[in-house]
């Protein structure tokens, strides 16, 4: 007898937002992408530690350590950043953990704002918790929501 799973491994669980901001791309991308390892920690309110290993330039293949605390467990990583298109896009990829984080930049032609989109992927999940998959699923798009609006939030008080 064979068991069927209702759910499929092979694919990432991500969660997606976008958010428009009131500044020009390149405030937006100078925030997100050339002070990313000033600002990061700003946003990203779950992580208690954090260290660039590469010194404080962001290019592709730098890396960073970082804590994160998660439901009061913590979670050490390596990430490295994969893809880096000033004013256009930022991506990190998870060295020690299956995960992608990207910053995607549009701008506006009719005015003066910038369209963030925030893409968070769990390329895997161990085995245990595939049930969970639709509330780990909430969790990513609740947690990319949030991410988004902090952004913005900081951009408009602290833009470099």
């Amino acid at each position: 007898m064979q068991i069927k799973f209702s759910f499929d491994s092979s694919q990432p669980i991500a969660g997606e937002a976008s958010i428009e901001i009131n500044k020009s791309i390149q405030d937006v991308f100078s925030y997100i992408g050339e002070h990313f390892y000033d600002n990061y920690p700003k946003w990203a309110v779950e992580v208690v530690e954090f260290e660039p290993l590469d010194g404080k330039e962001v290019f592709v293949g730098s890396k960073a350590k970082q804590i994160r605390e998660d439901n009061g467990s913590k979670v050490e990583s390596i990430f490295e950043i994969t893809d880096y298109q000033p004013s256009m896009k930022l991506i990190f990829k998870g060295l020690t953990e299956p995960y992608i984080h990207s910053y995607l930049l549009e701008s506006s032609e009719q005015k003066q704002a910038t369209r963030l989109t925030f893409r968070f992927e769990l390329s895997e999940i161990d085995v245990f918790m595939r049930p969970f998959q639709k509330l780990i699923r909430s969790a990513i798009e609740e947690g990319a929501e949030n991410t988004v609006e902090n952004i913005k939030n900081l951009v408009d008080v602290d833009t470099h």
